[in-house]
């Protein structure tokens, strides 16, 4: 089994290798009036990220054969349609002012300019690998009224390029601002973009070129705040897990004194709490099938998720290389496909399942099945307003060859390994013929608020570090400590499981018995409580607007929850059941 994953890691490594944005000059190194390629990516509203649209859609001068860029799946998977730029800029040949372009406007493109103007669109490039971006033009404000604003496009850029030797360092493009066509009246205009080019040398190593935008995300002061709100937080959260394991410790102390020091006194006295329903605790569940698919579902998240963690942390997910991330994604989550069929056939069986493929199924279908509606219904909205992030035919097809070819047969062999595992399930007690009657509890008892109160907790240890994630997913920041979010990561599992424990062990001294579902819902509960932070970040911290931008957010973000769900809810009852197991194997049932 190690071998396997050591095997699987190594195939995750070379296959998002392979994702990065290349140029066509593969060793990156060029002579002097060399070109050196340059990519236009996509343009957007800057507050709306996924709402991005390609760099030709907007009436530049294009070329009659607009050159585009073979991409890879991680890159389509980005929203980036990469095409050749109009902009030549050989190694190392300085340029004072030289045209691109030169055309007559029509009022309906003066229109389009002014409306992206008025969005603050942005445009993003690639030169030798290398991000660069800028805004199309600027809005002046002259009084309250939209009607007084005057809106103007930028028409030449200033590129600054530094190289070292044979090779591209940094790039840097800016605007001048006194360079500018007036788009406020629907006039026809005559546009004249012009740009220059200055280039400079430095003694930066090309291994170091990148770590500039891995700087520009942690600054001493941002670096040295965040690290303070984690740890506070942590210590925080730590201290209260710490409190409750001790009252939990203390009151499972007195419970084994009670029924292990003196059993002939216990047998004459009438049983109370736990141990009163020890005949009932290991009940299986209602709807095994749809549990133990959930059980699945959720490991194979969780390896999943684990491998993304080593794979971030060994420096693959570098900054401006997201193809990567979605590309690790797909290819991870097919591979881990067998895991889930795995763990859901097998413990289907343990709780006496005769209809394994109908479990199988359901397991498959249990993630993937909502996955798959909302993206397509946001891959129409997608195609219905012409943007990068609707995906082509041709990539929709290699998923479901993916799908088709990887994840369903090892889906299978997964679940054919785990029906054919033989494994018994483990409970230290015998369960009684019939189920014992559940005595009426209070409310805070029942399960909703029992869920709102086991989510809190982990929530509360993650909800800084949320906004970081955020700012990075939804907007153009770049989130490059991996380090501190693994750390997160290990104590929101330790808090649920610990949490979800705590609440089971309530829930038996109440004598309720039935505890299977209540402890993946409870441990699940802190993807309910991200949900709600989705809503908070979108309407209070962020600036998104639109139908699209906001149908994307809400969208992919439920499908995101929703795999924390099952993911955290496969934690907190594991933990729950080695607890279980634990106390009704440390007394004496009769």
């Amino acid at each position: 089994m190690e071998k396997i994953m050591a095997c699987l890691f190594a195939a995750m490594v070379v296959l998002c290798s392979l994702t990065l944005v290349r140029s066509d000059a593969s060793d990156h190194r060029y002579k002097a009036g060399e070109d050196v390629p340059l990519y236009a990516n996509k343009v957007g509203p800057f507050h709306n990220p996924s709402e991005t649209y390609r760099y030709f859609d907007l009436p530049f001068c294009s070329p009659a054969h607009v050159q585009e860029k073979k991409e890879a799946l991680g890159e389509v998977l980005n929203g980036d349609r990469l095409v050749v730029a109009p902009y030549k800029l050989e190694f190392r040949k300085e340029k004072e002012s030289k045209t691109v372009c030169q055309k007559k406007l029509t009022r309906e493109e003066v229109s389009l300019f002014r409306n992206a103007v008025s969005k603050d669109y942005y445009f993003q490039m690639y030169y030798d690998d290398l991000p660069i971006w800028g805004f199309l033009g600027k809005v002046e404000k002259e009084g309250n009224d939209p009607s007084e604003y005057k809106y103007y496009l930028f028409k030449h850029l200033q590129f600054d390029i530094l190289y070292n030797k044979d090779q591209v360092i940094e790039i840097g493009v800016k605007s001048d601002p006194d360079a500018f066509v007036d788009l406020t009246e629907d006039n026809k205009v005559d546009l004249e973009l012009t740009y220059s080019v200055k280039w400079k040398e430095t003694d930066t190593p090309f291994e170091k070129r990148m770590e500039k935008y891995s700087q520009s995300s942690s600054l001493p002061h941002h670096l040295e705040i965040h690290w303070f709100s984690i740890i506070n937080s942590c210590v925080t959260v730590l201290l209260l897990t710490g409190f409750l394991a001790t009252i939990l410790m203390r009151v499972l102390k007195n419970d084994f004194v009670k029924y292990t020091h003196d059993e002939e006194a216990a047998d004459d006295q009438e049983e109370t709490g736990w141990k009163y329903i020890h005949g009932d605790v290991f009940r299986y569940p209602n709807y095994k099938s749809l549990f133990a698919a959930a059980l699945g579902s959720g490991s194979q998240l969780f390896t999943l998720t684990i491998f993304i963690f080593m794979l971030a942390l060994v420096g693959v997910f570098y900054p401006y290389n997201r193809g990567a991330l979605f590309t690790a994604l797909v290819v991870i989550y097919a591979l881990t496909s067998g895991i889930a069929g795995y763990t859901a056939t097998s413990f289907y069986g343990q709780l006496e399942g005769k209809n394994w493929v109908r479990n199988l199924l359901l397991t498959g279908s249990l993630f993937c099945g909502p996955l798959f509606l909302t993206f397509c219904f946001l891959n129409t909205v997608a195609i219905a307003y012409s943007s990068t992030a609707a995906l082509p035919f041709g990539t929709i097809v290699v998923i479901f060859l993916i799908w088709t070819l990887v994840t369903s047969p090892l889906l299978v062999l997964g679940g054919i390994a785990g029906k054919n595992s033989k494994a018994e399930f483990q409970a230290p007690c015998r369960t009684a013929k019939f189920p014992r009657e559940i005595p009426s509890l209070p409310w805070y008892r029942k399960t909703v608020p029992q869920m709102a109160m086991a989510g809190f907790l982990p929530f509360s240890a993650i909800y800084i570090e949320l906004y970081y994630i955020f700012a990075s997913v939804w907007g153009h920041r770049i989130y490059t400590i991996y380090s501190i979010l693994f750390i997160v990561f290990i104590i929101l599992l330790i808090v649920t499981a610990f949490i979800t424990v705590a609440l089971t062990y309530f829930q038996l001294a109440a004598e309720d018995h039935e505890w299977w579902w209540r402890s993946f819902l409870c441990g699940g509960s802190t993807g309910l409580f991200i949900y709600g932070y989705c809503l908070y970040y979108y309407y209070a911290r962020s600036d998104m607007s639109g139908f699209m931008q906001t149908s994307f957010f809400f969208g992919y973000m439920a499908c995101i929850c929703y795999g924390f769900f099952l993911m955290l809810g496969t934690v907190g009852f594991r933990a729950a059941l080695f607890f279980v197991r634990h106390i009704y194997r440390s007394i004496k049932c009769e």
